[in-house]
């Protein structure tokens, strides 16, 4: 356990801020702290969450086409996906109530604890590429490419949503398991239980988002 929250902590400590910088981070998205569960644990300035239960990020998805990725930074018991308010954040995964959409590190996405997906191993499960975005050719070292279709620790999962349906990526590829029926005013969300570790990327992406997808924008800036 000492372990864990030793790599959850690493380099999580913020640098002072001069006063040059002190509003950069004003209207910034992050994970909530006034919207998690009580045994999480929000580090690197809003970025990576630990411990056991889930968090919102500090505004929802409001504008027609968002995109954002989690780097699966240590294994154990994890969800990511989309939740509503109202959904239980004290719960060590998610997609378990009506008010969370979410794919697991157990390969099922569910929601309303109902499977509405199953990932296998099989590569037909990666229906297309993002290898190529706005002309520029993301290059993964083979070292760390993934090409069995399961999220494992060092992969990027990416989420894409359109009001439409919620797609999911594994480092920049995209997986055939659409949601459809997400419901409501929804927020990136991520769960962690038994030393998972997550960082949540919403800026600066290690793949990029699909063509018309772009970073979750606050509300004011839409306007």
């Amino acid at each position: 356990m000492f372990c864990c929250l030793r790599f959850c902590l690493n380099n999580s400590m913020s640098r002072p801020k001069t006063a040059g910088h002190r509003n950069t981070n004003i209207d910034r998205i992050k994970l909530d702290n006034a919207h998690m569960g009580h045994e999480v644990v929000i580090v690197k300035d809003g970025c990576r969450i630990c411990g056991s239960g889930g968090a919102l990020t500090s505004a929802p998805l409001v504008q027609s086409k968002s995109y954002f990725e989690v780097k699966l930074q240590q294994s154990g018991h994890w969800s990511v996906g989309l939740a509503t308010r109202k959904t239980d954040l004290n719960k060590t995964k998610g997609g378990t109530d009506k008010e969370s959409w979410c794919l697991g590190s157990d390969n099922l996405v569910l929601h309303d604890n109902v499977e509405v997906h199953k990932l296998s191993m099989k590569s037909a499960d990666i229906s297309s590429s993002l290898d190529n975005i706005n002309g520029t050719t993301v290059i993964v070292p083979e070292s760390q490419s993934n090409e069995t279709g399961i999220p494992c620790e060092g992969d990027t999962l990416g989420v894409a949503y359109d009001h439409v349906e919620l797609n999911f990526y594994l480092n920049g590829k995209k997986l055939d398991i659409p949601v459809l029926n997400v419901k409501g005013t929804v927020y990136p969300v991520l769960f962690v239980d038994d030393g998972a570790i997550l960082d949540i990327i919403l800026d600066d992406f290690n793949y990029g988002p699909p063509p018309g997808f772009e970073k979750i924008m606050i509300e004011q800036s839409l306007l």
